[in-house]
């Protein structure tokens, strides 16, 4: 089988995923990737704990759609670095045939997920180099892996920020679920412009030259899901998406919204 062509790295620049992995406690990153996370945090000290909190609204979800729901494929577009529970492992620790597709057009992200992420002999973990901005590309792909004539779950984790059109973002998930047959879901997190800090620290991340990621309001990121059924509690703060222990009332908020619904 030939070899994956090596993928260069630059480590003199911070990388958005890199810094993201910071966040969460992972190890690949660099440097000049702990230091841009660093710089963030200062500024917005609660980025750990939305990232966080993101990832598990991330495994609450799948397991709710693997379990409850019944889907056994997932189409995961723009997944970032490889991490603990991964939405493969998630998904087939409760069915171990569910198939999914991670897609991303960072050569990165991808050298890493094809190095470190195996799927269980019942099911399929593909990966594919492609581009959000090209929806049907996506799904052509896809179609390789996932049947697209039985429900899948589109999973759009912390991605559409980097759409800065907002009505560009909103064609593109139409273009995305009008693939998906009924009974699919659609589940969607992005950051909100609710802290003001958040606000300014995001604008020094964007001035320093990465690809520029756009703060919404919870409202907008609810109208990623019109025409879809939203799954109670509808968009919420991540942290609120169906907890796991409520012992000691919700848990606090986080500025990372989401929710999961399904296509009638």
């Amino acid at each position: 089988m030939p070899q994956q062509p090596q993928v260069p790295i630059d480590t003199a620049v911070p990388h958005s995923a890199r810094i993201w992995n910071y966040w969460l406690g992972g190890k690949d990153n660099y440097a000049v990737d702990r230091e841009a996370g660093d710089r963030f945090r200062a500024t917005f000290p609660g980025i750990v704990d939305g990232a966080r909190a993101a990832r598990y609204f991330l495994a609450r979800a799948v397991r709710h759609l693997a379990g409850e729901a019944g889907v056994r494929q997932f189409l995961d577009i723009g997944t970032g670095l490889p991490n603990v529970d991964n939405t493969h492992e998630i998904a087939q620790r409760v069915a171990p045939e569910a198939r999914v597709v991670y897609v991303d057009n960072d050569p990165l992200v991808l050298a890493h997920a094809r190095a470190l992420l195996s799927s269980a002999p019942e099911g399929a973990a593909d990966y594919l180099d492609a581009d959000l901005l090209d929806p049907e590309g996506i799904v052509r792909a896809a179609a390789g892996t996932l049947d697209f004539d039985r429900p899948v779950a589109l999973m759009l984790m912390g991605i559409l920020g980097h759409v800065e059109d907002f009505e560009e973002a909103k064609a593109i998930v139409r273009r995305l679920t009008a693939a998906l047959p009924p009974g699919s879901y659609l589940v969607h997190y992005d950051s909100t412009d609710t802290s003001e800090e958040y606000v300014t620290a995001i604008r020094g991340y964007n001035e320093g030259g990465a690809v520029p990621y756009i703060l919404r309001s919870p409202e907008r990121i609810a109208e990623f899901f019109d025409g879809l059924d939203l799954l109670e509690p509808g968009v919420v703060s991540c942290s609120r998406w169906r907890p796991d222990a409520l012992a000691f009332g919700l848990p606090a908020e986080v500025h990372q919204y989401g929710g999961v619904a399904r296509k009638p």
